[in-house]
């Protein structure tokens, strides 16, 4: 048995197993590998935990609950929950699948699509009033600058789709391809 499976093996198997794994996800998704498996156990409790209830089942440094608690709140992945006569907080997870890709899609566009929007409109500007920069340097600035703001338009209209129509989209797929003009490939 692994140190990790020993830390959460008070957990029935297929729990432990979806902790650790959306643990090693989070860490290919450049996130932090406490944060996710704090995420998951939040999401799959049917009640909620407070952050020493998270370190003794997972096994982790209260320290680091703490810091991996702030971050989800600040996603918007997890909530305080009140419990009468408890004074701790406790937390949950937003449990809606949709609703959690949602705030971790505006999570992401704001964190990372918005930036390098705004980077790439600095120096495409920057760019067009250098004599020295070539027209292929501006053309290869502006392409990229064209894509990065299509994909923001485009996280921005799926977004403010409603969850119906979001999932409508996701079941279509590349059906959708079929009503666009020239339609199949």
């Amino acid at each position: 048995m692994t140190e990790v499976s020993a830390r959460t093996s008070k957990l029935p198997e297929a729990v432990e197993d979806f902790v650790l794994h959306w643990g090693d996800l989070g860490g290919q998704w450049s996130v932090n590998r406490s944060v996710s498996q704090i995420h998951a156990l939040l999401y799959l409790s049917e009640q909620p935990l407070t952050a020493e209830d998270i370190a003794a089942t997972l096994g982790l440094a209260r320290s680091n609950v703490s810091n991996s608690i702030k971050e989800l709140l600040n996603w918007n992945l997890i909530r305080r929950a009140p419990i009468r006569g408890d004074r701790r907080d406790h937390f949950e997870a937003e449990t809606d699948v949709w609703e959690i890709a949602a705030r971790i899609a505006t999570g992401r566009k704001q964190r990372e699509i918005d930036p390098a929007l705004a980077a790439l409109e600095s120096c495409a500007a920057k760019a067009e009033s250098d004599a020295r920069i070539s027209p292929v340097v501006r053309k290869r600035l502006k392409a990229m600058h064209d894509f990065t703001a299509s994909v923001d338009r485009w996280y921005s209209q799926m977004l403010g789709l409603s969850r119906s129509k979001r999932e409508m989209l996701v079941k279509l797929g590349s059906k959708i391809a079929a009503f666009i003009p020239g339609g199949k490939d």
